[in-house]
């Protein structure tokens, strides 16, 4: 069932909560916000992706918030059971606590592109599992359910992908759809007042037009029943369209810094 809707409506609208806020959960199937400790503009979400005994961090964060993060885990299931990493680019806000977690458990597997792989050693640790998400675009969970990599080139980095999950309908968005907001709320409820945060990160991080719209070619036949950025805001199903035409008029970038070249 998708609880997002619940969330919209409910007491943890603003995300202020002590304990893991529940996403989607089915049978064996569940999808956690992880909470963010900071009040700021620029807000990294965590999420924690369950099945059955098996569980994946996507962009488990930047090294200050290893043990928020760590904590959030263990109040849903033993923090062994991570499985591993979804890491969609290499900045370090999703992608340095890699570190801690691979020194917590080395057999962790890190999913991630070619172009991202690349840099991620600059973080200090090279031994690690990579599983190439270029050269198979499916995680297989043990019970059969699956995860679908969607490459984002150039939004905003040439590694840059994004992640379905087939059983929530759930699509994990990184950088893309992400906002900028000191007024935050854990779900939109007014998508034309959130345009505006979006403009503050879009206009100046992501490469094009093209490469938005190609993007969204990507999608066309993809049910979503939510979107979830690593910053930002949740877009619930009611505004996934309005999300998807965002990103077809969106002018940013190249479009911006060299007009005359339409």
């Amino acid at each position: 069932m998708n609880t997002i809707d619940v969330v919209e409506l409910g007491r943890m609208f603003t995300g202020n909560c002590d304990r893991p806020t529940p996403l989607f959960h089915d049978d064996q199937h569940a999808v956690y916000w992880l909470g963010v400790p900071e009040k700021t503009a620029f807000r990294c979400n965590t999420y924690l992706i369950v099945d059955g005994q098996e569980a994946i961090l996507v962009d488990p964060g930047g090294k200050d918030s290893f043990d928020f993060v760590h904590m959030r885990v263990a109040q849903i299931l033993p923090t062994e059971k991570v499985a591993a990493l979804i890491v969609c680019h290499q900045d370090p806000d999703v992608a340095a606590s890699m570190v801690n977690w691979l020194t917590l458990k080395p057999s962790m597997k890190v999913i991630t592109s070619v172009r991202t792989n690349i840099l991620l050693p600059h973080y200090g640790i090279a031994n690690y599992t990579f599983v190439n998400i270029n050269e198979n675009p499916v995680y297989l969970f043990e019970s059969g359910r699956k995860l679908k990599f969607i490459d984002a080139p150039f939004l905003h980095f040439p590694g840059a992908f994004t992640t379905y999950d087939e059983n929530s309908k759930l699509l994990f968005s990184g950088d893309i759809w992400a906002s900028i907001d000191l007024e935050w709320r854990l779900v939109v409820d007014d998508f034309r007042k959130h345009e505006l945060k979006m403009d503050l990160f879009h206009i100046d991080y992501m490469a094009s037009n093209i490469a938005a719209r190609g993007f969204v070619n990507r999608l066309h036949h993809i049910e979503l029943n939510a979107i979830l950025p690593q910053h930002g805001s949740i877009i619930p199903k009611k505004h996934v369209h309005n999300a998807l035409e965002y990103l077809n008029q969106l002018k940013c970038g190249l479009d911006l810094i060299y007009p005359e070249l339409k």
